[in-house]
């Protein structure tokens, strides 16, 4: 199969990832295997290609918010048959026994596996995972609409659970990437006075297009304080000043997998009136079955720009720089022509 492979971390802007054809991976016990349609690209790629994760076994493919169709059975799979339509997203194993996953927090798992880092992920023509762990995909979802669901969706919406909003709240958003625009669809929805933080103007043009309340690049500049806040910019000097504009009581959701260094915090000013600070890890599998059921109800639709699988580099390097509005999707067994 051809693949973009990652041998050595490296900067992106140093194209890192190697287009090469190896050998189709074939399923194991309890494990299907998936030809990919598509797979969207995430900066949590960018960690693990750039060594902000702790580098594991190399060489890796990347990509975790993948589409295809089951194509291979592996021994005692039950859960799908061949042709059904699946999508493959993060978290890839827990141990099932431990205290975490039986009270509903496989996220937290000491044993938990991810994809595109402790096994390859999207970035290829097939993909393999246990059957537990593919969500199934509606017909009637198409691929590139789907594939930003698997993270940035099932991400923010934790983010957004994890921020304690509720329908006609007030919230801030950080940072209007991928899980943000996705988040603001089930804000939109859910009828709430949306304040949006971003530097890029591409950010901030379409966080208006999308019906924010307010848009700008400082928090300081906000028109009043708010219920609840997410910060999803990688971003450690956002956490004050998102505080700062915190009603009491409010509470304040971190959806990085990676943030950099957070400045020392005033008690008084930051954290007193019972403010809340919340982190995020990964998703359970509940996060990603409510996740998709409120996209088919809202409907969400996902803003996309597409990219061959050759050019996951170049796409990355979007990423990295912010001029992809909305998620970037690499197209590896979908043409263009059926968009």
């Amino acid at each position: 199969m051809k693949a973009m492979i990652l041998r050595e971390c490296a900067p992106i802007e140093t194209s890192p990832l190697r287009f090469e054809e190896i050998e189709d991976p074939v399923p194991g016990k309890g494990e299907i295997r998936v030809r990919v349609e598509v797979c969207g690209i995430c900066r949590t790629d960018l960690h693990v290609i750039e060594a902000e994760l702790p580098p594991l076994g190399r060489p890796v493919i990347p990509g975790h918010q993948i589409v295809g169709k089951v194509d291979m059975l592996g021994e005692g799979c039950k859960r799908f048959k061949v042709g059904d339509r699946v999508g493959i997203a993060w978290l890839r194993h827990t141990c099932g026994r431990c205290n975490h996953c039986v009270n509903g927090q496989e996220n937290l798992c000491e044993s938990q596996l991810f994809t595109g880092y402790h096994a390859d992920g999207g970035y290829a023509e097939y993909a393999v995972v246990e059957e537990d762990f593919a969500y199934p995909i509606p017909d009637n979802f198409s691929p590139i609409f789907a594939a930003p669901l698997l993270c940035a969706g099932i991400i923010g919406y934790r983010a957004l659970k994890r921020s304690g909003c509720q329908p006609g709240d007030s919230i801030a958003i950080f940072g209007f990437g991928s899980s943000a625009h996705i988040v603001m669809q089930i804000l939109n929805h859910w009828k709430c006075d949306v304040f949006v933080v971003t530097r890029g103007k591409e950010h901030q043009e379409l966080a208006m297009s999308m019906g924010a309340k307010w848009v700008g690049a400082k928090a300081s500049e906000m028109p009043g304080k708010v219920k609840s806040a997410i910060i999803f910019a990688p971003a450690g000097n956002l956490v004050p000043d998102a505080l700062e504009q915190l009603e009491k009581g409010g509470t304040l959701s971190l959806a990085g997998i990676y943030m950099t260094p957070i400045p020392s915090l005033d008690y008084e000013k930051h954290l007193f009136y019972e403010k809340n600070v919340h982190s995020v890890t990964a998703n359970t599998r509940q996060d990603g079955l409510e996740l998709l059921r409120l996209a088919a109800e809202i409907p969400i639709q996902p803003h996309v720009e597409t990219f061959p699988l050759e050019r996951a580099n170049e796409a990355l390097q979007a990423l990295k720089a912010g001029t992809i509005r909305g998620t970037g999707i690499l197209l590896v067994g979908y043409n263009d022509e059926k968009l």
